[in-house]
């Protein structure tokens, strides 16, 4: 968290953040995961890396996934979290609901 702030000060207008969420609690995962949205909704761009698919498709306009170093899907975040293959394959949720 220190280390956003501290890239916060220089007025960015792209913020690129690899795996904030390593190693925080899931109270201060959520509490992160909010204030990069609110950085973003306050006109700072943000490539997020993040391994936690439904954390980040939920803070995401856009996503890309990745899988073995190829993209496998891209779209709308909101889109994508609906998609049924993805959501077996990365959010392990079956197809049918």
């Amino acid at each position: 968290m220190l280390a956003i702030g501290r890239a916060l000060m220089t007025a960015p207008r792209l913020l690129l953040l690899d795996e904030p969420s390593l190693g925080l609690s899931p109270l201060l995962t959520a509490e992160l995961l909010r204030s990069i949205r609110a950085i973003g909704a306050s006109g700072t761009a943000i490539l997020l890396a993040e391994q936690n698919v439904a954390q980040a498709l939920a803070i995401c306009d856009r996503a890309y996934v990745l899988e073995t170093g190829r993209i496998v899907a891209a779209g709308a975040a909101a889109e994508l979290a609906r998609s049924p293959a993805l959501r077996r394959a990365f959010l392990g949720v079956a197809s049918g609901g």
